[in-house]
């Protein structure tokens, strides 16, 4: 058994020793007929003439979403729209715990839709009839933005946020 395992070390300790006989570490120069000889010079210089080239530009970064180029210009009337858009994923019933927000946010994103369209480059003249509807709900809520108030004009408001997004579907290219 001794005799065994004694083997069983010794055969890879000589098949190791028997590769790196095979292996010779030759400093002359000449490294054999199939390896070129390379110059220490030459390769020093070849390094300083490749960092002296110019190199391509790396091209910019390309954006996935360009919501909008310039930070400061009037929010895009697709993005106001989407607010308004997504009050539908939401709802209340008549004196609800949801209703004080739900309504107010149904009106905040319609205020930010009829900013949204009169700044457009396309001119408000464009989005004539849902700024006349937005104005109407305005003035029907007197700039009283309460819950209560809200409460008292949810048709008004509700159907607003209705007629105006009709109306953006019927002019896909103001939203996409």
């Amino acid at each position: 058994m001794l005799i065994r395992s004694g083997l069983r070390a010794a055969i890879p300790a000589a098949l190791l020793a028997a590769c790196l006989a095979g292996c010779t570490a030759d400093t002359g120069g000449d490294l054999g007929g199939d390896v070129p000889s390379v110059d220490p010079s030459a390769a020093i210089a070849s390094e300083a003439a490749a960092q002296k080239a110019p190199r391509m530009p790396a091209p910019p970064p390309t954006p996935t979403l360009i919501i909008q180029d310039d930070p400061n210009a009037p929010e895009l009337v697709r993005d106001a729209f989407a607010g308004l858009q997504a009050t539908y994923q939401d709802g209340c019933t008549p004196k609800g715990a949801n209703c004080a927000y739900f309504l107010g946010r149904v009106n905040d994103e319609l205020s930010r839709v009829d900013r949204a369209m009169k700044a457009d480059k396309k001119g408000p003249g464009h989005f004539e009839e849902p700024i006349a509807w937005m104005g109407t709900l305005r003035a029907a809520l007197d700039g009283d933005a309460s819950t209560p108030n809200l409460e008292k004009h949810r048709t008004e408001l509700i159907g607003t946020r209705d007629r105006v997004n009709t109306w953006m579907q019927g002019h896909p290219d103001d939203y996409r």
